[in-house]
């Protein structure tokens, strides 16, 4: 088929200089999308993965236990795309008022993710709709501490940004000029609320992402925004109950690819490699995390199993177990107050579990150790590259 140039160019004078910025035409494409069987039987496939992961919590006895550390696990991979080195168990160290492994500053940026996460489905559950209104709270969440603190938290940028180069003379690609990104990002909202015309949820997130990314409308924080935005739009629009898909993994695996597809749809209107891609990716990652939900099923059968074989202590045992697939990085302190179980107790019990193989201590104290279950913590990180 015949591609065009999904946008236009405006020169811009920045810094002495001239350059070309680009300005995304508004979605719905303004061509006709070629839907060849293969590409729509992709579609049809990423669907039935994401009914798929959408139903896990048919087998999980409490969903939420495993959304805690999913949702961190995606903060680290997605921080990890922007240059952090902070591991799940440097957040949830973090998250204990305890020192990390790595600067600060990245743990910081990791957190702030988390929260903005947090912040952004929170609201969408009071009904507020996703909005330019709610990108730019998220925003400003998101770069409420660290190193992004002094990058216009929370408002659309007031002048002109690029990716790649040193200046916007030599960029790998200038987005739109500042009045021209508010001009955009307000179509875009029209886009997200089905206007001009109705798009399928899958479609729209597909297409929203590369429109969000090629506004580039922040100084700072674009492409975890933009990688949220589409858990955002599937929550939102009910094609997910619970904010399981994330797509970082498969985006920083596939990194020069994903950052060439993007640009072949904004200069030559290659729409449908991109279309192919991101199914793919949701095809991938969906079935990632039902594996990974159902692994991690099993060995919390396989744990309980062992830990009812140690007599009376296993009543109390199995509750501090249970605590610990929802927080698998935690002091003995925490788990007095999550369990309501007595100090004595809980170190006994987790004595116990030192011998079963199924924590190991972190810390050398007499009060408030760190214990890790570390089982819980490798199934987390398959295939992620992380360290525990």
């Amino acid at each position: 088929m015949k591609w065009e140039i999904q946008g236009r160019y405006v020169t811009i004078s920045t810094a002495g200089e001239k350059a070309r910025a680009f300005v995304p035409a508004p979605l719905p494409p303004n061509l006709s999308l070629e839907w060849t069987p293969d590409l729509r039987s992709r579609f049809d496939e990423a669907l039935l993965a994401l009914g798929r992961l959408d139903s896990i919590s048919t087998f999980l006895s409490d969903i939420s236990l495993f959304l805690y550390m999913y949702v961190r696990k995606e903060a680290v991979l997605s921080s990890m795309i922007e240059g952090t080195q902070s591991s799940l168990s440097d957040l949830l160290l973090f998250e204990m008022d305890m020192e990390p492994g790595v600067p600060l500053d990245d743990v910081r940026e990791v957190s702030n993710y988390v929260a903005a996460m947090d912040y952004g489905l929170h609201r969408l559950a009071e009904g507020f709709p996703l909005s330019l209104r709610l990108i730019k709270e998220m925003h400003g969440v998101l770069l409420s501490r660290g190193r992004g603190a002094s990058q216009t938290p929370g408002e659309f940028r007031r002048t002109q940004n690029w990716i790649g180069g040193t200046r916007p003379g030599n960029a790998a690609f200038v987005p739109p000029p500042a009045d021209k990104a508010l001009e955009c990002m307000g179509k875009l909202e029209l886009f997200l609320h089905d206007k001009p015309e109705p798009t399928p949820v899958l479609l729209k997130a597909a297409l929203a992402h590369v429109q969000f990314e090629t506004i580039h409308p922040f100084l700072d924080g674009n492409g975890r925004l933009g990688r949220l935005l589409i858990t955002l739009l599937l929550c939102e629009q009910k094609m997910l109950r619970d904010p399981l898909l994330y797509l970082s993994l498969y985006f920083k695996t596939h990194r020069e690819y994903y950052y060439k597809l993007l640009n072949e749809v904004r200069l030559s209107g290659n729409w449908e490699a991109w279309l192919d891609f991101f199914a793919e990716a949701v095809i991938v990652t969906a079935t990632q995390a039902v594996d990974t939900a159902r692994q991690l099923v099993d060995l919390a059968d396989e744990d309980r199993d062992r830990i009812s074989g140690i007599g009376r202590a296993a009543a109390s045992a199995l509750r501090v177990h249970r605590a610990l697939m929802g927080r698998p990085i935690t002091s003995s302190g925490w788990l007095v107050e999550k369990t309501g179980v007595a100090p004595a107790t809980v170190n006994k019990c987790l004595r116990n579990l030192e011998r079963l193989g199924i924590v190991r201590e972190l810390t050398s104290r007499k009060r408030n150790r760190v214990f890790s279950y570390a089982g819980y913590l490798n199934i987390m990180n398959q295939g992620t590259g992380l360290p525990g």
